[in-house]
C-alpha cells in the first residue's frame, strides 16, 4: 500500500490536538444561487470531487520506524459519502442561526481513525442561500495548502498555487545555525500570558463573523502606508483594544503578542502536501490610543519581521518543530502545547483565497470565513481571508471564557471606522 510520511511538524499537531482543543481548521462558505437548491445533489456532487483529491482519501498509520512516526495511507474503505452531511437550518426563532450552528460543528473533533476531514451543506439561509462548511486537520495541512482542496471542490479552478513563496537552500551547518538561533529567540520571548487571552481549556466555542471592504482598506493603506495585512493587523489591534475596555480591562501601555504563521511552500510539488510553515511574532499596540500611531507600530513590527525573514526569530518555531525527532512529538508536545501562552496570546493568519469568482453548482460564492484552531489554554484565534472585494474575519473563541464574541465582531467595523476617518479621501 502507497504511504506518505508524515513530517514532524505534522506530527506535532496530531499529537496537539484533544477533545478540548482540538487542532482542525474550518470554513464557511456561503454561496447564493438563483433559486431552491437540491441538497441531493450538491452532496453528489461534492463527494465525486472529493474522491478525486488523493489527500482526502487517506487516513494516518502508525509506523514502526522511525519510533513515534506515522504516515498517510489509502483508506480501503473510504466512501467521501461518510464524510459529507446536510443540515437545514431555521430563520424562525433567529434570523441568522448560522454562526451558532457553525460553532457546534467546530467544536466536534474529526475521528482520527478515518480520513481527517468533514462537509457539511446547509441550506435554510436567507433568499434560498446555502452553505458548505470544511474541517480539515492541521496534521493535513495548512492554511495555504486548503487551497489546494479549494481546488478540487469548487467549480473550475486552476490547481497553481496562489503566490507562495520558496524555501531558501540550506547547507547542513546553516541549518543547525538557523535551528540554533531559533531556539535561542524561543527562550528569550518567553514572557507571561495576558490572563484576559489565557483560559483554560473546553470544548465549547463560539463563532463570530466580521467584514472589512477592501476599498477602506486600501484608502487607509494609500493614505498611511503599509500593506493590507498590516492595515487588517492594526485594525484588529484596535478591536482588541475596545473589546478589553468594553469589558473593564485597561489596555493603555500593554500589547497583545500575535503569532502569523507564514507559508514557505514551493511553487510546484507543495501544493497539497503537509505544514510547510514558519510565523512571525507580532505585538499588536492595544495600548496605543490613537489608530493612525497603532498603523505605524505595527508596519514596523512586520517589516522588521520580514527583513529578518520567516526562518529566523520566535515565530519561527514550526520550522524548529519540523527538526524534532517524532517521537520527542509523542513525548512531550502536548505538554509543551500548554505553554503556548507563554509565546504567542492568540494567532491572527491569512488564507489565500483565489480572487476569480468562485462558484460551487453554478452558485456564486457570496462569503468564506476561515476559522484558526485555538491553542491550547487560549481564548480567542482570528482568521482573514480576502475574496473579491471585501476581506472575511472569521473569530473563534472558548465559549467559557469569551461570552461576549460579538462585541469583539462589531469592535471590528468600528475600529476601520476609525482609521478611516483620519485617511485622505
Amino acid at each position: 500500500m502507497a504511504r506518505t510520511p508524515l513530517s514532524p511538524l505534522d506530527v506535532a499537531f496530531l499529537c496537539l490536538s484533544t477533545e478540548t482543543a482540538p487542532m482542525h481548521m474550518g470554513a464557511v462558505l456561503t454561496f447564493a444561487p438563483d433559486g431552491p437548491v437540491d441538497p441531493a445533489k450538491l452532496t453528489a456532487l461534492l463527494a465525486r470531487r472529493a474522491g478525486k483529491i488523493a489527500p482526502l482519501r487517506r487516513k494516518i498509520r502508525a509506523e514502526l520506524f522511525p519510533p513515534g512516526a506515522a504516515a498517510w495511507v489509502r483508506d480501503p474503505d473510504f466512501r467521501a459519502l461518510k464524510h459529507i452531511h446536510v443540515h437545514r437550518l431555521s430563520t424562525l426563532y433567529d434570523p441568522d442561526p448560522l454562526p451558532e450552528f457553525a460553532a457546534r460543528w467546530i467544536a466536534e473533533p474529526l475521528d482520527p481513525n478515518r480520513p481527517l476531514w468533514d462537509l457539511t451543506v446547509v441550506t435554510g439561509l436567507p433568499d434560498d442561500g446555502f452553505a458548505v462548511l470544511l474541517k480539515l486537520h492541521h496534521a493535513l495541512t495548512d492554511g495555504a495548502g486548503a487551497y489546494g482542496v479549494a481546488v478540487g471542490l469548487l467549480d473550475g479552478l486552476s490547481t497553481r498555487q496562489p503566490t507562495p513563496s520558496v524555501p531558501r537552500p540550506r547547507t547542513p551547518l546553516s541549518a543547525v545555525r538557523e535551528t540554533a538561533g531559533i531556539a535561542s529567540s524561543v527562550v528569550r520571548a518567553a514572557r507571561p500570558p495576558w490572563s484576559p487571552l489565557s483560559a483554560p481549556a473546553t470544548a465549547e466555542r463560539h463563532l463570530g463573523f466580521a467584514q472589512l471592504p477592501m476599498a477602506d482598506l486600501r484608502r487607509i493603506r494609500r493614505a498611511h502606508g503599509g500593506t493590507t495585512n498590516d492595515v487588517v493587523l492594526a485594525v484588529l489591534s484596535g478591536a482588541l483594544r475596545e473589546w478589553l475596555v468594553n469589558r473593564g480591562i485597561r489596555a493603555d501601555g500593554r500589547s497583545i503578542r500575535a503569532l502569523v504563521p507564514v507559508s514557505v511552500r514551493g511553487r510546484a510539488a507543495e501544493q497539497l502536501g503537509g505544514n510547510k510553515l514558519s510565523g512571525y511574532l507580532c505585538d499588536l499596540p492595544v495600548g496605543v490610543p490613537d489608530p493612525v500611531q497603532r498603523l505605524e507600530v505595527v508596519r514596523t513590527a512586520m517589516a522588521r519581521n520580514k527583513a529578518a525573514g520567516p526562518a529566523r526569530g520566535a515565530g519561527a518555531f514550526p520550522l524548529l518543530a519540523n527538526r524534532v525527532p517524532t517521537m520527542l512529538h509523542r513525548l512531550g508536545t502536548r505538554t509543551a502545547g500548554l505553554a503556548a501562552p507563554l509565546l504567542f496570546d492568540l494567532v491572527v493568519t491569512t488564507v489565500p483565497v483565489p480572487p476569480a469568482r468562485l462558484a460551487l453548482d453554478g452558485a456564486p460564492l457570496k462569503q468564506v470565513y476561515p476559522f484558526v484552531p485555538l491553542a491550547p489554554r487560549q481564548a480567542v484565534g482570528i482568521a482573514v481571508a480576502p475574496y473579491r472585494d471585501t476581506v472575511h474575519i472569521g473569530l473563534q473563541a472558548n465559549a467559557n471564557a469569551v461570552g461576549d464574541l460579538g462585541s469583539l465582531r462589531d469592535a471590528v467595523g468600528k475600529a476601520a471606522a476609525g482609521l478611516l476617518d483620519v485617511s485622505a479621501p
